[in-house]
């Protein structure tokens, strides 16, 4: 007897177990599948479930569906395929946007890459006599500009300095040739005023 009452427990509890499985699955399905919510795919499965078949007299099976119920999901349908045209449309306006935002960028970049180009040309070229050179030839040139003058310098101090010392000589020379000039003619004339006093005693001799 009281295997019989545990057994009996057992099933009950089981069928209540599955009573309550079925009624969940239900209240699943019914929220799952529905013509006011949920996809199009959840929509006609929702009209599959609830649509009634039957055999006609030829035994070929058919599918009876409320009209109400396919003029809802053509609704639906409709909405649906409205949504969907307008998301590709602002889709195709969005990617239209981006195309033009992307070509604008590119001229941009193409622009800013020219200036950038011309900004390190010019950064790295110099302008020599209205001529564009680089750095290094500008370098080049420069610094054998000054080369040259500071040789032409150096060039210039050793004739300044050797006509220098060739006119100190010639200086020199010339002061000892006025000095052997200025002796020369003391001399002349210590000897002219000499001759005139001889010259002077012989007349004073001959008048006496």
């Amino acid at each position: 007897m009281k295997t019989l009452a545990k057994l009996t427990v057992a099933l009950v509890v089981t069928f209540s177990l599955h009573t309550i499985n079925a009624q969940t699955n239900t209240a699943n399905t019914k929220d799952l599948y529905s013509l006011d919510s949920g996809s199009i795919d959840n929509q006609f499965e929702y009209v599959f479930r609830k649509s009634g078949n039957f055999k006609g007299t030829n035994g070929q099976p058919y599918e009876a569906v409320k009209l109400a119920w396919l003029l809802k999901l053509k609704s639906n349908v409709l909405d649906s395929l409205k949504t969907t045209y307008k998301n590709l449309e602002d889709s195709k306006t969005l990617v239209e946007g981006q195309a033009k935002e992307i070509s604008t960028l590119k001229t941009k970049l193409v622009d800013t890459q020219t200036t950038l180009d011309q900004t390190n040309t010019e950064k790295n070229n110099m302008t020599l006599l209205g001529m564009q050179t680089s750095k290094t030839n500008y370098n080049v040139i420069m610094w054998t500009i000054i080369a040259v003058l500071f040789a032409l310098l150096l060039l210039f101090i050793f004739k300044f300095k050797n006509s220098n010392a060739l006119t100190k000589g010639a200086k020199l020379k010339l002061e000892e040739v006025e000095t052997e000039f200025e002796e020369h003619r003391r001399v002349a004339l210590e000897r002219e005023q000499k001759v005139r006093r001889q010259l002077q005693d012989e007349i004073n001799k001959n008048k006496a």
